[in-house]
């Protein structure tokens, strides 16, 4: 494998990267709605979030991948490979981070919002003052952890014939017929992403569990 397939690669990983981040952003967004519907006290908002995270939860995300981009057409809606991978990852994404952060709201402890309410704070300035900075430092660990799997899964996205590093990675050994050699390389640039997380994500658990006790 010479320096144009590795250059190939790494085009390939800048769209991994693009990915990673459209549905990460996209769906950390729509997750912090969701999050927000669950903990609402509305009971029938909380069903429907609730039915909508149990099925992103409970399906593949390449199931997911295939109705977006197949589905979606047999109905008119047609979408380029880039815009259903993404729509998908977002949708994905929004389900996963929406419970991680309902979670995370109801482990604020319940004196938090007392005290909010008796300080006549509404419902607005109530959770971005009080509730969601305390949420968002309970949930980063799994948030973090999150984001891996968010990476690793947009390998997912070459099934529609996106051109992200996994696909790269196919088009390259199928020119070359060294597989060992180049998924051995894609690996290796997937471990590079998805290392640093996992160790930050497991230093950041380590410190907040030290500072609860």
């Amino acid at each position: 494998m010479g320096r144009d397939e590795f250059f190939f690669l790494l085009l390939g990983l800048k769209w991994t990267v693009a990915l990673s981040v459209v549905g990460f952003v996209c769906g950390g967004i729509s997750g912090l709605g969701i999050a927000l519907a669950r903990t609402s006290g509305i009971r029938s908002i909380e069903r429907i979030t609730a039915g909508y995270i149990a099925v992103f939860q409970g399906t593949p995300l390449l199931m997911q991948l295939f109705v977006v981009y197949y589905g979606l057409a047999l109905i008119g809606i047609r979408l380029d490979a880039w815009a259903a991978v993404s729509v998908g990852l977002t949708l994905h994404a929004s389900a996963y981070l929406g419970e991680i952060w309902r979670g995370s709201i109801d482990a604020v402890p319940r004196g938090q919002t007392e005290a909010a309410k008796a300080l006549a704070l509404g419902y607005v300035s109530r959770m971005k003052d009080v509730i969601l900075p305390q949420a968002l430092r309970i949930s980063l660990p799994a948030t973090i952890g999150f984001l891996v799997q968010l990476i690793k899964g947009t390998s997912l996205a070459s099934i529609v014939g996106f051109m992200e590093l996994t696909r790269a990675g196919n088009i390259v050994s199928n020119q070359i017929f060294q597989p060992l050699t180049v998924f051995g390389v894609v690996g290796v640039l997937y471990f590079l992403m998805c290392c640093p997380l996992t160790i930050y994500g497991a230093h950041l658990e380590r410190k907040f569990a030290a500072s609860v006790r």
